[in-house]
């Protein structure tokens, strides 16, 4: 990755701050001015979220430093995917995606362009696409040594817990639950925990193996999948998942996992996403689906338990 010095960076934001058209802010604009990121899959528009104001300064100015790197180096291709995720991270997923699909022209051999554009394509409720764009990128990194993948937003150890090809194998299982294809989503899971190198990417693969497994009717492999998992697991993300597993085993009440005082909106998500798998499994399906609706009255449209709960919910309409 080519990297630029500080005062280069800040100059070249400062220029493209001073000769470019300024742009209207989100929060400047109406809802009825503002084109949705995402359509829900029963119709129902999603916009970019609120963002705090001195989060979103952050996030405005990692924007502005990626995009006027890309702008240096519009061929450079890990400037081009920095641009992109920058855009994501401010909810601008419609922009991301073009962003990663003008990466791809570029750079059409190139597996990272697929695996986030492939991600956004989830976010968006295009499952088809990023199944697509993700079976592409796992077949473009076949036989290929795997990597470490930067994070964006780093956690308090600054230690990046996954790599290129298993998060690529992550989000094509997760397409596939997505749709319901669960063999295929399986295999896809199995393929990501054989990648996965620590106890974050663990207990979230284990999770989503789990919630596959019993959607399979295979519960005696769904109990396997738990035996690695204890309260010591020394985990420093994802701790909802972890949670979640040890709820499976019968180490947590289940209701301790829906106090909204004890979680934020993303964690209550993944925890409530969860947990109503867990009612539902069990044959306590009214109680799975009151928790489903729970979830899909947040704001956190963006995240995965959110898509699959409205997956689920989708379905059971039909």
């Amino acid at each position: 990755m080519r990297t630029f010095p500080s005062r280069a960076i800040a100059l070249l934001v400062a220029v493209a701050a001073c000769s470019a058209p300024a742009e209207k802010k989100a929060e400047d604009t109406t809802v009825a001015e503002r084109k949705p990121e995402a359509t829900s899959l029963s119709g129902k528009p999603f916009y970019a979220r609120d963002i705090p104001a001195a989060t979103r300064t952050t996030l405005e100015a990692n924007l502005a430093a990626a995009k006027a790197a890309y702008d240096h180096t519009p061929e450079n291709a890990d400037s081009a995917i920095w641009y992109g995720r920058r855009l994501a991270y401010l909810e601008r997923y419609q922009d991301a995606i073009a962003a990663f699909s003008d990466g791809i022209a570029k750079h059409p051999d190139d597996a990272r362009f697929y695996r986030f554009r492939g991600h956004r394509y989830l976010t968006v409720r295009e499952f088809d696409k990023a199944i697509d764009d993700l079976q592409k990128a796992a077949d473009l990194v076949r036989g290929k040594p795997d990597s470490t993948e930067p994070d964006g937003a780093p956690n308090a150890r600054n230690i990046p817990t996954s790599t290129q090809q298993g998060n690529i194998y992550y989000h094509l299982a997760l397409g596939h639950y997505l749709k319901a294809d669960y063999e295929l989503s399986l295999a896809a899971w199995q393929e990501a925990m054989r990648l996965a190198r620590n106890n974050d990417t663990k207990v979230a693969v284990s999770d989503w193996t789990y919630m596959t497994l019993r959607r399979l009717g295979r519960e005696a492999e769904a109990k396997k999948v738990l035996d690695p998992i204890t309260p010591e697991l020394d985990v420093m993300e994802n701790t909802a998942y972890h949670r979640r597993l040890l709820l499976y085993k019968g180490q947590f009440p289940v209701d301790s996992l829906l106090n909204p005082a004890s979680a934020n909106e993303l964690q209550f998500v993944t925890q409530g996403y969860g947990v109503a798998n867990w009612y539902i499994a069990n044959g306590d399906s009214a109680k799975g689906n009151e928790i489903l609706d729970r979830v899909l009255a947040s704001n956190y449209w963006a995240a995965f338990g959110f898509i699959a709960a409205e997956a689920d919910v989708a379905r059971r309409g039909k």
